[in-house]
């Protein structure tokens, strides 16, 4: 099998070749944000059911976004949220009644909340 062509390390003012991104000085190193489980079940956002069934739906029920409405404010949703968090559990993906609208800015606030309790309850 060929091999990918030697190319500078993409390190800025590094110029050592490597076939990959990085050289092995500069490579990156993993911090475990995410788990080879949370990998395999982040495929199920391009399922067909979730792109094609549950997500345009959800949006179609509900536009705007839930929690902006909570705060008196009318914004268009352009996200579909997971009220309870899935963490691979089917039951809980593809559960219609475990899904919210929200707006980009509440759905990534959302997510960062339950990211840090999650590292939080890991540490304990």
């Amino acid at each position: 099998m060929a091999q990918k062509p030697l190319r500078p390390c993409a390190h800025v003012g590094c110029s050592e070749l490597t076939r990959r991104t990085y050289c092995n000085r500069h490579q990156p190193i993993d911090n475990g944000r995410r788990s080879a489980d949370a990998a395999a079940w982040h495929r199920w956002y391009n399922l067909p059911i979730f792109k094609n069934k549950l997500r345009p739906e959800q949006l179609l029920r509900e536009p705007f976004c839930r929690e902006c409405a909570r705060q008196g404010k009318r914004v268009r949703a352009t996200d579909v949220d997971h009220i309870a968090p899935h963490r691979g559990v089917w039951r809980l993906f593809a559960d219609p009644g475990n899904l919210q609208s929200l707006c980009h800015s509440c759905h990534s606030r959302k997510t960062a909340a339950e990211m840090r309790e999650q590292a939080a309850e890991k540490q304990r």
